[in-house]
């Protein structure tokens, strides 16, 4: 059995954010970026793999290889709590609010 994730409302941005600045440099970029985002998303559901702790309490990174984005997440019994898909580019202070 999986874990079920859960996202924070700021993800949401995030993503749309990331997929309409993608979309702007490329055809179809975005709509590219976004299922690639959805790999890793099933990755952490389907447990395949835990990342190492990068902040305390316990929040995890997933880094995307493709694209310079790295997913912050946390698991909560049976859920994964993903708080931030950040952009890398940015200022490493913003990575969680």
């Amino acid at each position: 059995m999986g874990f079920k994730i859960v996202f924070e409302p700021s993800v949401y941005n995030e993503i749309e954010d990331a997929i309409s600045y993608y979309e702007s440099k490329q055809f179809e970029l975005g709509e590219e970026f976004f299922n690639y985002l959805e790999g890793y998303f099933k990755t952490l559901e389907n447990q395949k793999v835990l990342f190492e702790i990068k902040r305390k309490p316990v929040f995890r990174e997933l880094p995307l290889k493709r694209f310079p984005f790295i997913i912050i997440y946390e698991i909560l019994k049976n859920q994964v709590i993903i708080y931030s898909v950040f952009n890398t580019f940015q200022n490493p202070t913003k990575k969680i609010k």
